[in-house]
């Protein structure tokens, strides 16, 4: 079938790797010094590696290609997870070394790591700082986006997870001292990505020790698929936790709670 598909050029590529890192499915490895595209069938189309190649080595090109196996991209990313997921919890040391391997040496977004924040009360107020006149960040996990989050990460054990339309923190200004303080946070748009969050979210939830889940939503109606999808996710997981529902008005205001 003819496509949408990415094209490296070789002669451009120093095999940096960071393309390889961003690809989430597992499409493009690193063969005697080079980026390749080793499974045309794990290429989304999407691109998620074009903006982290130094050297505009890579491309969009419209060709005959294998279709795009979903499935077999998710279960290599799973397997590969899974395996991540391992090591991490093999030793807190161990893991800390990775993650911290992965921060000086791969795109950003293609490890799973926690974000060091000081250990507070979700009720306290508020006191630390970025700078003068500056609320310090609440985000405690990277990444944020549910579509690269990994289904398996240290920091998920024993966390409150807040599910969020990623609309909402801009809506609403105390958004991270309000939800984010305190839990691990995913956020999505099921408009823009045009996917159904759901199974990747009860994977989620059923494989880990999530204490809480909040919903954070807008109040416009697509956003309705975020809600739909997280609660359809915790029913299928089979998991019985506290969870609630906060809808934001477009001006910021709580709408319900």
């Amino acid at each position: 079938m003819k496509r949408k598909i990415i094209e490296i050029d070789e002669s451009k590529c120093v095999g940096c790797g960071l393309c390889a890192n961003a690809c989430q499915e597992g499409a493009i490895g690193i063969m005697d010094g080079k980026a390749k595209l080793l499974r045309e069938d794990y290429c989304d189309g999407l691109g998620n590696c074009l903006p982290v190649c130094p050297t505009d080595a890579i491309s969009f090109i419209e060709r005959d290609a294998q279709e795009y196996d979903e499935q077999a991209a998710r279960i290599h990313q799973q397997n590969e997870q899974g395996a991540q997921g391992t090591h991490e919890h093999s030793s807190t040391a161990a893991a800390d070394h990775h993650e911290e391997h992965e921060e000086q040496c791969g795109c950003p977004g293609s490890a799973p790591r926690s974000i060091g924040r000081a250990s507070v009360s979700e009720s306290a107020p508020a006191c630390g700082t970025a700078g003068e006149g500056r609320t310090a960040s609440e985000l405690r996990n990277w990444p944020v986006q549910i579509k690269l989050a990994p289904i398996n990460a240290s920091f998920y054990d024993n966390a409150n997870l807040l599910v969020a339309a990623d609309c909402a923190a801009y809506a609403r200004a105390g958004f991270h001292n309000e939800y984010m303080r305190g839990k691990v946070t995913l956020i999505g748009c099921p408009k823009l990505d045009d996917a159904d969050y759901s199974v990747k979210l009860c994977e989620i939830i059923s494989n880990n020790n999530i204490k809480s889940l909040t919903i954070a939503r807008m109040e416009v109606p697509c956003c309705g698929g975020i809600e739909q999808a997280t609660v359809t996710a915790l029913k299928n997981s089979g998991k019985f936790i506290p969870w609630q529902v906060v809808t934001l008005g477009t001006d910021g205001g709580i709408i319900e709670n």
